[in-house]
């Protein structure tokens, strides 16, 4: 793989655990039917919360055991929100939500109009306490980035502080800049891809990933 000049940056995170490798592969074959499809991006969102969440306040607990108390550690705080990004998004939360049951989740949904090309935000709904929350913001696809990082901006106006991105293939227009307009924020992908065609589509990709999702053309 080509080495980009974003590796050297400290909020940009390539996942490229054997795992994931291999389930990817899959999911990119136009072959795998939606049900496959699914739970492929499920397992591979859950294995991206995992690294996503390593640095995690941890609290010091006694936990009594059969046998005596064992001094442990837990998550402390109110730990995490999932936030997909409508709709492709929705594919990754039970992933996330499989490795940590317990995280409150959100949703936002965006278009560009046609007219002034501005993004608009049409639903916005998250959890009540995310200024105190992560939230792990969730999209298969990072193309241009431009939702992603609109996406971002208006979860920040909801008085969100920590945000992590999500993606499980990229391309280096989007890594590119949403690192530029969120430095603030992590990102994690499973995949680079080299280029985007004339219809923005991530090549080779894995085609419309809501459309593979949900079975809808």
């Amino acid at each position: 793989m080509e080495k980009y000049e974003f590796f050297d940056n400290p909020r940009f995170h390539l996942v490229d655990h054997p795992l994931i490798e291999h389930k990817l592969a899959i999911l990119r074959d136009k072959r795998t039917n939606t049900k496959q499809f699914m739970e492929l991006a499920e397992e591979i969102a859950m294995l991206e919360t995992y690294e996503a969440t390593k640095d995690l306040p941890l609290e010091n607990v006694d936990v009594e055991t059969p046998i005596e108390t064992a001094h442990c550690r837990m998550v402390s705080g109110r730990a995490v929100g999932v936030v997909p990004i409508l709709r492709a998004g929705l594919g990754m939360v039970s992933g996330v939500l499989k490795l940590i049951p317990n995280a409150k989740v959100g949703h936002i949904g965006l278009y560009r109009d046609p007219d002034t090309h501005e993004p608009v935000e049409y639903y916005c709904k998250l959890p009540a306490d995310s200024e105190q929350r992560l939230l792990v913001v969730v999209d298969p696809m990072l193309a241009t980035g431009g939702s992603a990082s609109d996406a971002i901006t208006m979860i920040k106006g909801h008085g969100a502080k920590q945000i992590k991105l999500c993606c499980i293939v990229s391309c280096p227009t989007g890594i590119r800049k949403v690192l530029k307009d969120h430095p603030d924020v992590d990102l994690y992908v499973a995949a680079i891809d080299p280029v985007l065609n004339d219809h923005c589509y991530i090549v080779p990709g894995l085609g419309d990933a809501g459309d593979r999702l949900f079975g809808t053309k």
